[in-house]
């Protein structure tokens, strides 16, 4: 939480600014903190404190307070945020396949309110797909890349920075770059994606939707996980991504019609012959 509060401090308001400030000052005296304390402590007003929390991402400022009293909690393990090290194998079995159902429950509800269609605009017409992504968002890039070739629209994966720059330097009118990221403030990405669009380039982004990738895309679906990438590997946020990106792929081969199927069809017999 501490990290994500100085991500978001340059995006913030002047008075919201200041709440970061005293919260990053005084980090374990704020989790004991009513929201009066909070507010007269950094100078404003109660209002601007709850605005303050839903612009870095909790619902509120209890929410806040948890989510800071567990950044500051040592972690008992770094392996997964629901498994302790004496848990037994079925019992932290269980629990990651629960963290991955709820995970998956929750960005299912939030689907009705995406952006599909605008991304099935831009994309069936596009001359290229790249997808972008660093660390275990690449992997998602590149499996989104075996996938979305297939239908017959040329695709690349950037997932290192020099690539990635490289890439949105020469990126045009009509093609799309799909950029995943969990925190959505990498500044090497966030410099690509403004890079692109001030190419021509059309910039979908599954992101948290305060962050600066956000705000640079030209078109946002939004991802927030609870998941504490700074301390865990991600997962959770991770498995929502690539179903995202697997139902984008369904869903653009519905909108392409026979082209896809036949493309479809090709690279199967293609593979199938190979082997």
């Amino acid at each position: 939480m501490l990290n994500k509060i100085k991500r978001h401090k340059p995006h913030l308001s002047p008075a919201e600014q200041n709440v970061a400030d005293w919260i990053l000052d005084h980090p374990s005296e704020a989790i004991h903190s009513s929201l009066a304390t909070v507010a007269s402590a950094a100078g404003t007003s109660e209002p601007t404190v709850i605005r303050f929390c839903r612009s870095i991402g909790p619902s509120g400022f209890r929410e806040m307070k948890l989510r800071l009293a567990e950044t500051l909690s040592r972690p008992t393990s770094y392996m997964h945020r629901d498994v302790n090290p004496d848990d037994s194998v079925n019992d932290a079995v269980t629990k990651v396949m629960d963290r991955t159902i709820q995970a998956m429950i929750e960005i299912r509800s939030q689907t009705s309110s995406m952006p599909f269609e605008q991304a099935l605009g831009a994309m069936t017409s596009a001359r290229q797909l790249v997808f972008v992504g660093l660390g275990a968002s690449g992997h998602v890039s590149r499996d989104a890349c075996q996938k979305f070739f297939r239908l017959g629209i040329p695709c690349s994966f950037a997932t290192d920075t020099p690539i990635i720059v490289q890439t949105a330097a020469v990126l045009g009118t009509d093609d799309v770059m799909v950029v995943t990221s969990h925190t959505g403030n990498w500044p090497d990405v966030v410099r690509a994606v403004n890079t692109a669009t001030e190419n021509g380039a059309f910039v979908i982004a599954l992101t948290d939707p305060r962050s600066s990738l956000a705000a640079a895309a030209s078109l946002v679906f939004e991802c927030q996980s609870h998941e504490d990438t700074s301390i865990y590997t991600p997962m959770s946020s991770r498995l929502a991504h690539l179903a995202l990106l697997d139902a984008l792929q369904v869903v653009l081969a519905l909108k392409m019609g026979q082209t896809a199927e036949t493309n479809l069809q090709k690279s199967k017999r293609a593979l199938a012959e190979a082997l």
